[in-house]
């Protein structure tokens, strides 16, 4: 199943830079398997998400909820994806329903997000997020 969620992505991101399709790739991989080490590389020292429950995470904050013991994801297909490239600055997004468990119970969310990147020191980093709750069909 992950395969075909990578080879989906990667058709995706044809269009994108190779080095931006690569940094966008190893980011959803670090959020659906906790790593803490590629987290910390991808996002930006600035970086602030604007979760779908309201509030406003930092980048510390953000890494502790993903990788806390008892914090699972379930590989993830983004559908209705949005990829536009302006230079050093970057918006993708897309819809996603995320599945895992938190704090040992199971949860889903179907989230319309946008991750903002920025070309930063000669790496894309992601700069801001907005993920906001899609109503059940």
């Amino acid at each position: 199943m992950l395969a075909a969620i990578l080879a989906a992505a990667a058709m995706n991101a044809a269009a994108l830079p190779a080095d931006l399709a690569k940094a966008a790739h190893d980011y959803d991989l670090a959020q659906m398997h906790g790593d803490k080490a590629e987290l910390t590389r991808l996002l930006a020292e600035d970086y602030r998400l604007f979760n779908s429950g309201g509030q406003v995470q930092d980048k510390a904050a953000f890494i502790a909820d993903s990788t806390a013991p008892g914090f699972h994801m379930e590989p993830f297909t983004v559908e209705e994806p949005l990829e536009k490239v302006m230079g050093d600055t970057a918006l993708l997004g897309g819809v996603a329903t995320l599945k895992g468990t938190d704090g040992g119970k199971p949860f889903t969310a179907r989230l319309r997000f946008m991750d903002v990147w920025a070309k930063r020191g000669g790496a894309w980093k992601v700069v801001f997020t907005q993920a906001t709750r899609v109503p059940a069909a």
